[in-house]
């Protein structure tokens, strides 16, 4: 049996208080940054593989399953608002289509040549990686589609929360994230969710990082798309530059980004 379907380290969670409740989820939770770490060097071999793929005209794909696939989606859309990048540079596939987004769309991961269906439809290609999530990773959406993609000649990357899994197997860059047993046995959206999240944040952020999206600390490529992403852009370039709030402003307007005006500024 996969560690992640074990029985959870406790019982009679009925009768626990809220409060012996929360302490014991949140008991449980502080193993996974632990977990996490003991994959950085599987992460730094996918980052390095993902990077180069984009920095030569390539995409970055997520396909999965569930709270799986549901994180892939999220990753992928705040990629363009945090890093000025495409929309279509990082894609995350969700099996049974966006309505799985919001409603678990049932038999959906189980179908081994939709995923392969779903990549094609964004004309994938040999330049791309495509990375499956699958806290399980026996998920058959995810192994066909990454069988299919490296029969492609396509490369293959992904996250799993059991050791020796097939969905590792059919992967270049396997990364293992294992959170063992849930505090609700088999309740992956917990600490295999969680796991799957900051190995996600740790690939898009260095991958980022690595294609020159940030500087310093900062992200100067970021879309200004709200009040709140414009005031936190008008503070990056004070930092930087010798000027009010007021001027940070009217440059911002007159060159779209942190690093239009960082890149102007001295020239004018």
């Amino acid at each position: 049996m996969s560690t992640t379907e074990t029985s959870s380290h406790f019982d009679n969670l009925e009768h626990m208080t809220v409060n012996e409740l929360l302490v014991n989820i949140n008991q449980e939770d502080k193993s996974v940054p632990l977990a996490v770490e003991k994959a950085i060097p599987q992460l730094e071999a996918l980052v390095q593989a993902t990077t180069e793929r984009l920095r030569n005209g390539g995409r970055l794909f997520y396909i999965g399953a569930g709270t799986s696939g549901r994180l892939g989606v999220v990753d992928a859309s705040e990629c363009p608002p945090t890093y000025g990048v495409p929309h279509g540079l990082v894609v995350g596939i969700i099996a049974g289509g966006d309505t799985a987004i919001r409603k678990a769309v049932e038999n959906a991961e189980d179908d081994f040549e939709q995923a392969w269906r779903d990549l094609q439809q964004h004309d994938i290609n040999a330049k791309d990686i495509v990375v499956g999530i699958a806290a399980s990773g026996r998920t058959p959406y995810v192994i066909g589609g990454l069988e299919k993609c490296r029969a492609a000649g396509i490369a293959t990357g992904c996250i799993v929360c059991n050791a020796g899994s097939k969905v590792a197997q059919a992967a270049d860059y396997p990364v293992e994230v294992v959170t063992g047993p849930e505090f609700v046995t088999g309740s992956t959206r917990m600490k295999a969710g969680t796991g799957q999240k900051l190995a996600l944040n740790m690939l898009t952020t260095a991958t980022m990082i690595q294609l020159g999206h940030v500087k310093g600390n900062k992200m100067v490529d970021m879309q200004l798309s709200n009040h709140k992403l414009v005031n936190r852009a008008v503070r990056m370039v004070m930092d930087e530059l010798p000027v009010s709030e007021t001027e940070a402003e009217k440059l911002l307007q007159q060159y779209g980004s942190v690093r239009g005006v960082l890149n102007n500024y001295a020239a004018r």
